[in-house]
């Protein structure tokens, strides 16, 4: 049971075929036997997943039950869901119980989806690799010496296991699609305010999105649907009518303009990776799509332009945290000021502090003109390259990361060259725009590799489209590492 896709699932408990509650039970059992070699879940409550699950039995019986009911989900530990922890993969939130849901949460409860579990994450969803971690790394399932991707690794790492037929995660410069790259699975990043953020526990503000992870795009599609609408809670929620992202499944390809950026094929591209990215335009091709040579020169400067633009946020959200109303405090202090600075010492882990200290600098005085107004700067010619390139093609393709994934500690240790590994993901969240990761092949050693297709805002459900014509024409997104 726990290979079927979403909508597989989906169908058999429709028809009645199967129950919410064997469902749940299958993949619990799986997650008890599997989870403890990659450590995806970090957060169980066996009682409060059947119950959901009976819940979801009871409104299938009924009929006219959403065609999301009674399937199983797991979400990102940076997600709130009222009396689950929600850590956000911190010791200093080590002991927080959600009081409320968050409301991409609680539009897929609404539909009916049962809660597996929390999945680990980079600290504050900074990293990745999802090393940085509290609960220690996660492990990519195909061979556990290897990164999963970051920050939402357990995401990624549950349902490329089939711990889970689909996963919630976040995207703040890359961190749904580098790791369903790197886990073999499809993962979508929305145009930024179309999923509300209202409950998922901030990094950078203007860069977050949720979004879903899943084994195809039509799983995807049927995510969105749900997850996706105006929220009032939240000041940047767009107030858009309500879309049906499957509707252009079906459509085939033939003249489809599919932008090829030069600086995505540079040297700096794992040989592999780039033949994975042939293999993809090959099949595009063959479908009667077109290839169009463009343009992105601001490549390389996005990444120092979103870190210092997303460590400037970053130190505002968690200035938030001082022990004071909640989260870790520190048992030894003499003042108020040693409290703060004891707790905040002892609940973040190094990277989050390197990035709070680089915030700091760049918003300070005699620094912010230099470099947080320079990086703003940086954001729009990032964002008019987009809309050059995408005035001359439908979408445009190209790696997810310059390499497959790379092996446990490698990376954890050279903030820099981790860094780098973003540098074809965070020009999107740079400019706010769509973007999709789908399986494209596998490296001689059986590592997955990915391709990104990035869209112009809105156009969810033409990313959508390719992804699912591709699919239909390919067997990548159908292995699994068990």
């Amino acid at each position: 049971m726990t290979h079927y896709t979403l909508k597989q699932a989906s169908q058999l408990l429709q028809d009645q075929q199967i129950s919410a509650v064997e469902l749940a039970q299958e993949y619990l059992s799986a997650i008890e036997q599997r989870n403890p070699a990659i450590n995806g879940y970090i957060t169980l409550d066996k009682a409060a997943t059947l119950a959901e699950a009976q819940a979801a039995d009871a409104r299938l019986a009924g009929g006219g039950a959403h065609l999301l009911t009674g399937v199983p989900m797991a979400y990102k530990d940076v997600f709130c869901q009222q009396g689950w922890q929600s850590s956000c993969g911190s010791k200093m939130l080590g002991n927080f119980i959600a009081p409320y849901t968050a409301t991409v949460v609680q539009n897929l409860l609404n539909a009916g989806m049962v809660t597996l579990g929390r999945t680990n994450m980079d600290e504050f969803a900074m990293g990745s690799t999802n090393e940085t971690s509290f609960y220690g790394a996660t492990r990519n399932p195909w061979q556990h010496e290897h990164v999963p991707g970051g920050s939402s690794g357990g995401s990624a790492a549950v349902v490329a296991a089939r711990l889970a037929p689909a996963a919630l995660g976040s995207d703040t410069g890359g961190s749904i699609r580098q790791p369903a790259a790197h886990c073999g699975i499809t993962g979508i990043k929305p145009t930024y305010g179309v999923v509300s953020r209202f409950g998922m526990v901030a990094y950078a503000s203007s860069f977050d999105q949720a979004g879903p992870m899943a084994q195809t795009a039509e799983d995807c599609a049927l995510l969105l649907n749900t997850m996706a609408g105006f929220d009032v809670r939240d000041s940047t929620s767009l107030e858009r009518p309500t879309e049906d992202y499957s509707r252009d499944l079906a459509q085939p390809l033939h003249g489809l303009k599919v932008g090829l950026p030069k600086e995505y094929f540079g040297s700096g591209v794992d040989a592999e990776v780039q033949q994975a990215v042939q293999n993809a335009i090959q099949l595009l091709q063959a479908q009667g799509a077109q290839m169009v040579d463009v343009s992105l020169p601001q490549t390389e400067l996005a990444i120092p332009a979103y870190y210092v633009l997303a460590s400037a946020e970053a130190s505002t959200n968690l200035s938030r945290y001082d022990g004071v109303r909640y989260g870790h405090r520190a048992a030894e202090f003499a003042n108020l000021d040693e409290m703060y600075s004891n707790s905040r010492a002892e609940g973040f882990g190094s990277e989050v502090k390197r990035r709070i200290m680089i915030g700091a600098y760049v918003l300070s005085h005699g620094y912010y003109d230099a470099y947080y107004l320079k990086a703003q700067k940086l954001r729009r010619l990032v964002a008019n390259d987009f809309q050059a390139a995408l005035a001359q093609c439908d979408v445009i393709l190209g790696p997810v990361a310059p390499t497959a994934a790379p092996k446990l500690g490698s990376d954890i240790n050279d903030p820099v060259q981790m860094y780098l590994s973003d540098i074809f993901t965070i020009a999107v969240n740079l400019a706010g725009l769509p973007a999709l990761s789908l399986p494209a092949g596998f490296t001689r050693n059986g590592l997955p590799i990915g391709v990104q297709l990035i869209g112009n805002y809105f156009t969810e459900s033409r990313l959508l489209n390719v992804a699912h014509q591709m699919q239909l024409n390919s067997d990548w997104h159908t292995k699994a590492p068990v």
